[in-house]
């Protein structure tokens, strides 16, 4: 049976059944790619590698309705016992196929009363229908050269618009919108901004397993943890009544919990479509959710203390969510992901400056309870979305990961923890003085220091990504902290020392040669040389476990190379 053909039921009523019609993209642990039901991908979780959808934050969104789905059939886990039980049993999603008959009528995509996440009779007051690229993701407004559909999404099929709605609910652009009818909030036939939906407002972050059988488990958070509010009022949106025109009348009071909050409504959207697909929706604003404060609601995303939104809102404490900046790689916010909160504030009294995410200190709670075993391997991945034009579009997706042992998360022993952070931190400084010694050469030269900075510190980072991440996943508990970061300190000074040495070999006559440049303690003779003395003594500050002659051979037989520049004349070398 085709899609399109399984979009009609007897009397020729539209349908597409998400229980039982293929719709969601998921690899399997042998490589082979498939679209599964919902009914099928958790049968069949334990030979699904992982979601493998349309873009990354598409996963993310269908990652969290598998989550409430779960949660909802399961009605907890209410405690880490129960957990445990589900993590030793062989059918832990026994109980989901009789769930999703119980609500079938209401995962039906285009069904005329409740379309699954959206809102029937959805109409503008001139009956427009808007075009696909209001919800398809992948197409760049104004940019149509760089995506695979130049003409943009003119027809899809239903499978793909279910994911898309699911998408849009949970990372729409901001902007105006078109106003609907039965909206008390829009004016003149527009809809204004209300702001991003609402995962795209925090930084996103997931626990992977081998299996998606592991990685539902993983991020399934008990309700006594204590990691995220819940109440009985909790249920999801296809529990809920359907969703009309405008704000629902209890939002101010919600979410109620994770399977609230994983389905929640930030929009308010019909699709239109025929025997052949969807071709166009209506789409405007739904439930507000506003950032502040979540951090007891939201356990996929880290927070960080905001002085000037406590200002702002005359509020003593607020907390925003800790969005992931496009420019760095996952392991160089290590800090924000692993650590729990300060134990220097918490000896002032002080609130922490930053909070991990729940799902993290989740796993903690797991492997403090010795119910996950202290080597067992799981990826923290990062999802987000960056905006642009006030909101209006999606400039750019966020997808990155680190892979390591639980061990590394422990709260009863953050020595690895705080060793794995620490070493993030020597990258950092190493690479800075990377970008200090082509800055420093760059004006030995004469030329402008700061591009020459910005594009060695691209690079410093780019060769010690890979060997971070090795030597983060190769972390296992009884190992000594102090040899850990010694071993990781030693290959960045390797790593950083060879850019170095490349840099000054090709660096030119001019800069061999070197001028006078003004410093803060005065005039200062500056060339090739006097650079490289200057690159050694900041490196073997911020290194210390790898300074000394014995440290780098490689380094040690180029040094004889600067030893004309240490001699009674010898210009100073600011640390």
């Amino acid at each position: 049976m085709t899609d399109e053909q399984a979009a009609r039921r007897t009397g020729d009523t539209p349908s597409f059944d998400l229980t039982s019609r293929p719709w969601l993209p998921v690899q399997l642990l042998n490589g082979r790619e498939l679209e599964l039901s919902l009914r099928e991908i958790f049968d069949r979780a334990e030979e699904i590698r992982r979601l493998a959808g349309d873009m990354a934050t598409q996963d993310f969104a269908l990652m969290r309705l598998l989550l409430a789905i779960l949660h909802d059939a399961l009605n907890g886990p209410q405690d880490v016992d129960e957990w445990e039980q589900l993590w030793e049993e062989d059918a832990p999603f026994a109980v989901v196929p009789d769930y999703l008959d119980a609500h079938r009528e209401r995962f039906d995509l285009l069904d005329e009363a409740a379309p699954f996440f959206q809102t029937a009779g959805l109409r503008t007051p001139k009956d427009e229908i808007s075009s696909l690229n209001r919800i398809v993701a992948d197409v760049p407004n104004g940019e149509p050269f760089f995506t695979m559909r130049a003409r943009g999404a003119e027809r899809i099929s239903f499978a793909e618009a279910a994911r898309w709605v699911v998408h849009t609910q949970t990372y729409d652009t901001s902007g105006i919108k078109t106003g609907v009818v039965g909206d008390s909030q829009a004016k003149a036939g527009k809809a204004y901004p209300q702001g991003v939906a609402w995962a795209g407002s925090v930084g996103g972050v997931l626990a992977e397993g081998m299996t998606l059988r592991e990685t539902l488990l993983l991020n399934l958070i008990a309700t006594s943890s204590g990691l995220a509010a819940a109440s009985s009022e909790d249920r999801p949106a296809w529990r809920r009544k359907p969703a009309a025109p405008g704000a629902a009348p209890d939002v101010a009071q919600r979410p109620h919990g994770l399977r609230d909050l994983y389905t929640w409504q930030s929009r308010r959207l019909l699709l239109h479509a025929d025997a052949d697909g969807v071709h166009g929706v209506v789409l405007t604003y739904g439930d507000p959710l506003a950032p502040h404060n979540m951090h007891t609601h939201e356990p996929m995303s880290a927070w960080r203390r905001s002085e000037a939104q406590e200002k702002k809102l005359a509020r003593p404490l607020v907390y925003m969510p800790q969005e992931h900046d496009p420019s760095r790689a996952a392991w160089r916010g290590l800090e924000a992901l692993i650590t729990p909160q300060s134990h220097g504030a918490v000896s002032r009294g002080d609130p922490s400056p930053k909070l991990r995410p729940g799902i993290v200190a989740w796993l903690a709670q797991l492997v403090n309870e010795r119910v996950l075993p202290k080597g067992m391997m799981v990826r923290v991945r990062t999802y987000g979305a960056v905006y642009g034009t006030q909101q209006s579009v999606i400039d750019e997706i966020i997808e990155d990961g680190l892979a390591m042992a639980v061990v590394v998360l422990s709260e009863s022993d953050r020595r690895l923890g705080q060793v794995a952070v620490d070493a993030a931190a020597d990258a950092e400084e190493a690479v800075t003085v990377l970008g200090h010694l082509a800055a420093d050469l760059a004006q030995a030269r004469g030329s402008t220091p700061d591009a020459a900075k910005a594009t060695v510190r691209d690079r410093g980072f780019g060769v010690l990504d890979g060997p971070y991440r090795s030597w983060l996943a190769a972390i296992r508990e009884g190992d000594t902290p102090h040899e850990l970061r010694t071993t990781w300190q030693h290959t960045v000074r390797r790593e950083i020392t060879v850019i170095a040495t490349e840099l000054i070999s090709t660096a030119g006559e001019a800069a061999w040669h070197g001028r006078v440049i003004d410093h803060a303690k005065g005039q200062l003779w500056l060339n090739a040389a006097s650079a490289d003395l200057r690159f050694r003594v900041r490196l073997n500050e911020r290194l210390p476990l790898a300074a000394g002659p014995a440290s780098d051979p490689e380094t040690d037989a180029s040094a004889d190379a600067t030893q004309d520049a240490s001699g009674p004349n010898a210009p100073k070398v600011p640390a």
